[in-house]
């Protein structure tokens, strides 16, 4: 039996990632030190044999055997990745570095998981992997930023000077359940706030727009780009279809039957304008595209939140 070893396992994303490595016949070590994971999230896979959690951090050197090891250990939304961006940083970096190190010592496929943010405010639209980005190496947010152009830097340094067999993913904007209800991404927030009837919290003018992709989408292209021969990307995975924050906002409403109000707020610095992929690279080498529609990934994400916001509630209650 293959061992996978994915950081950050207990994440939004990496415990979705879990389960179908666990699906594919795999035995998996999810590492994580629930810095934004919970264990809430892979509660329900650790009676499975084949499955084992490390609490750890990736600022640690680990020393295990593995076939495949996956990096998805970051801090990924801004409140977050801005709580402590000194140790954002670090973890991009020595975190990485770690990571690779351990799988050039098991010769082992490496994954890296990169952002849309790699490409900063940018002067391109959509967004290709060819494109270089506009990112502020100062700025509030350049410790996620940079962190992750860092990270590709070592990950293809490791490629070209020992042969390492690694691939690159860049991410844009995901959704869908196991999402944290603080974790300040737009998709979570709207919804949360509707579920409360508190106004949703619009940043600028609502025109600025994202695209946003269902976590079982970017799972299954996380997938195949990970069993793909010969073929080391990087590649973008993401839905191309674009929505305003006004349009996702009223979308939500819509889907919630909520009657809150929009709160318009100043817009944070460095916030991009515009962010969509361009999935042709993923669509020839990967036979992938998203295939979730946003309407239906949204209900199904709501009633997540209203669920897990009902459950919490109740737990309140003396």
């Amino acid at each position: 039996m293959k061992r996978v070893l994915i950081a950050g396992g207990a994440g939004f994303i990496g415990s979705h990632l879990c389960e179908r490595f666990l699906d594919e016949g795999y035995e998996v070590f999810c590492v994580d030190n629930l810095y934004t994971g919970t264990r809430e999230n892979i509660i329900h896979l650790e009676a499975n044999p084949h499955f084992h959690f490390i609490e750890e951090s990736i600022l640690n050197p680990l020393d295990m055997r593995c076939e495949i090891i996956l990096n998805f250990a970051c801090p990924a939304s801004p409140p977050h990745y801005q709580k402590d961006p000194i140790y954002t940083a670090r973890t991009s970096f020595e975190g990485t570095f770690h990571l690779l190190e351990l799988a050039r010592k098991n010769n082992a496929r490496f994954l890296m998981a990169s952002t849309s943010e790699v490409y900063g405010d940018p002067e391109v639209h959509p967004q290709s992997e060819s494109y270089r980005g506009n990112v502020n190496p100062i700025g509030i947010r350049s410790c996620y930023d940079e962190g992750k152009r860092i990270a590709e830097t070592l990950t293809m340094d490791y490629r070209r000077f020992y042969g390492l067999d690694t691939k690159i993913i860049r991410i844009f904007n995901t959704y869908g359940p196991r999402m944290l209800e603080n974790d300040g991404r737009v998709v979570s927030n709207f919804i949360v706030q509707a579920i409360q009837g508190k106004p949703l919290t619009i940043y600028g003018d609502g025109s600025q727009t994202r695209s946003f992709c269902y976590v079982s989408d970017l799972v299954e292209g996380i997938y195949r780009m990970t069993m793909k021969e010969n073929f080391s990307g990087p590649v973008n995975l993401g839905n191309p279809e674009e929505y305003t924050m006004k349009e996702l906002a009223h979308l939500v409403l819509e889907l919630t039957g909520s009657r809150s109000s929009l709160e318009f707020l100043p817009l944070p610095e460095d916030d991009p304008k515009k962010r969509r992929p361009d999935i042709t690279l993923a669509k020839k080498e990967l036979n992938w595209s998203p295939q979730v529609p946003v309407r239906e990934g949204l209900k199904a994400t709501i009633e997540y939140f209203q669920k897990k916001l009902k459950a919490g509630a109740s737990q309140r209650q003396p």
